[in-house]
């Protein structure tokens, strides 16, 4: 029972941790890459529609991304949709593709794009924590309807602390090798 606890709280933390590296793909380091564009959808025949599903987008080098869309009538659309999405950009539309230049970013933005990401980092310890608050609450439930002694549940709850404090840890290393590569010029 209780190590059914520890499993699913694991499981958990680990898929905070998941997360918050998937969102950091959408953060902007020295190379550009296609994820900046996750969060850009368009309306496609009335449904909001991601850009990689109503074209190709592709990054052709260290800084340029080239969107082309199936259907050339989208192409004033997904114009608009990066223009107010706010990646930093205006998109070049030569009637036949959308193009992105992305200038290399400057010490500013490499600092801001770090606030983010420590932003997305204690977003994740948060969940961490409240993972293990409601793991402690399972525990604790047991104790009261006397399926465990007092001994278990303090014991149980020193090893979910461990299990935090070791997630807790892997995140700070995480972000402390992502700083040094968005820093890095």
């Amino acid at each position: 029972m209780l190590e059914e606890i520890f499993n699913t709280c694991e499981e958990k933390m680990n898929s905070s941790i998941e997360h918050m590296q998937k969102e950091f793909k959408t953060l902007r380091t020295g190379k550009v890459t296609t994820n900046v564009l996750d969060h850009v959808k368009i309306d496609y025949y009335g449904t909001p529609t991601p850009l990689d599903q109503v074209g190709s987008v592709i990054a052709t080098d260290a800084t340029t991304i080239v969107v082309n869309p199936w259907e050339k009538n989208l192409l004033k659309d997904i114009e608009t949709a990066i223009q107010s999405a706010n990646i930093g950009v205006n998109p070049n539309n030569d009637g036949d593709q959308i193009k992105l230049f992305f200038p290399p970013m400057t010490v500013d933005q490499r600092q801001e794009t770090v606030k983010q990401m420590k932003g997305m980092g204690e977003d994740a310890k948060v969940s961490i924590r409240n993972d293990r608050r409601h793991s402690n609450d399972k525990i604790k439930k047991l104790e009261k309807d006397k399926e465990i002694t007092q001994d278990e549940s303090k014991s149980a709850q020193e090893n979910i602390q461990k299990i935090t404090d070791k997630y807790i840890a892997k995140i700070d290393s995480i972000l402390k090798e992502k700083e040094a590569e968005i820093l890095k010029v």
